[in-house]
């Protein structure tokens, strides 16, 4: 039998690198195999049968979107918070909201939530078109009067133009309202990343050293970040106290516990995509995190707080060189930026 030096999709390779100036020796496939296929996402997310995606919906979903005339004082669209230059979310520790207040959770990234069955960091919405009007009618956020908003869109002649195309015979409130920015939330995606090249046949799209970071990030006898961070959007959709140094202070945030009342869930958060992660910075429900480095550490020594924390936190033991390669995989995660059209807003 022939003997080639090219490596096969599902042969374990022996990988000696350099990584950090360092050598690394790990017992991983330097290839993509059948498996790692269950990490590329679908062409399209679900939508609802009766908000199905079209580009009319698509487009007055951006309108309204970055229109800052949706809060109360006009200052605060949708956008400001999830922000298309700060990687769909805001690049503050946590959130501001109406007259700048500052308040308890960071904004999470609208970056493929579109693949989510849950929404919020609490999980206390069920879908896009759910959350939608959350942030307009909350007094802490954009503190809206829907009443005063819906009437004004009545009678604005280029959105009752925008809304017949989009929803024709439908009226103008708050459930065409949702719909539509529901529909641009659907567009914003992300799933051409250099590890989806990689996936797909470009061996060339990830470094070695982000490789074997995927390899260790999937390993259970590693990073196993998989326990949370699972395929194909990095995330189970779950709930978990991960052991933030916030969750000992007083009255602190107990997220879906307050949702749903059940003792293990006290402390307990949305595990979030890792997808463009690279561009979300700080990490984490509270913002604790500034680097990709500092999440990696926090898991790595597992967690601060042990009040009520999740049975799949626990120490690494990986090594700086380890913890840099899983850094450089989640570098992998973002797709390329391309240009991005702001939309015209109605004049009047």
């Amino acid at each position: 039998m022939k003997i080639t030096h090219r490596f096969t999709l599902f042969a374990a390779v022996i990988v000696s690198m350099a990584i950090a100036g360092e050598a690394v020796a790990a017992d991983y496939l330097l290839s993509p195999g059948k498996e790692d296929h269950k990490w590329l996402l679908p062409a399209s997310p679900m939508a609802p049968a009766d908000n199905q995606l079209t580009p009319a919906r698509a487009e007055l979903g951006k309108a309204l979107f970055f229109d800052p005339r949706l809060s109360l004082d006009g200052n605060l669209s949708c956008a400001s918070c999830h922000s298309p230059m700060m990687g769909w979310s805001d690049g503050l520790p946590t959130a501001k909201g109406n007259k700048s207040k500052v308040l308890g959770r960071a904004t999470p990234t609208i970056i493929n939530t579109a693949y989510n069955t849950l929404q919020m960091w609490d999980g206390r919405k069920s879908s896009l078109e759910d959350q939608a009007l959350g942030p307009m009618e909350s007094m802490d956020e954009m503190a809206m009067d829907l009443t005063a908003l819906f009437k004004w869109l009545n009678v604005e002649p280029t959105y009752k133009e925008m809304f017949a195309q989009a929803y024709p015979g439908e009226a103008i409130d708050r459930t065409t309202v949702a719909k539509g920015i529901a529909s641009f939330e659907r567009t914003v995606l992300s799933k051409d990343s250099p590890f989806d090249r990689w996936l797909q046949g470009d061996e060339k799209a990830m470094t070695r050293q982000q490789i074997i970071g995927f390899r260790l990030f999937s390993d259970a006898g590693k990073g196993n970040c998989v326990a949370c961070h699972q395929a194909p959007n990095f995330t189970d959709g779950g709930f978990h106290n991960i052991g933030l140094a916030s969750d000992d202070k007083v009255n602190p945030d107990v997220g879906r516990y307050a949702i749903k009342p059940v003792a293990a869930l006290k402390g307990a958060f949305k595990t979030p995509t890792l997808r463009d992660i690279s561009l979300t910075a700080p990490y984490f429900h509270d913002g604790s995190a500034r680097t990709l480095t500092d999440v990696v550490a926090h898991y790595n020594r597992g967690g601060v707080s042990k009040t009520n924390l999740s049975p799949n936190m626990k120490s690494l033991g990986l090594s700086p060189e380890e913890a840099s390669a899983i850094v450089a995989f989640m570098q992998a995660l973002t797709t390329p930026a391309q240009p991005f059209a702001l939309p015209k807003l109605p004049s009047n």
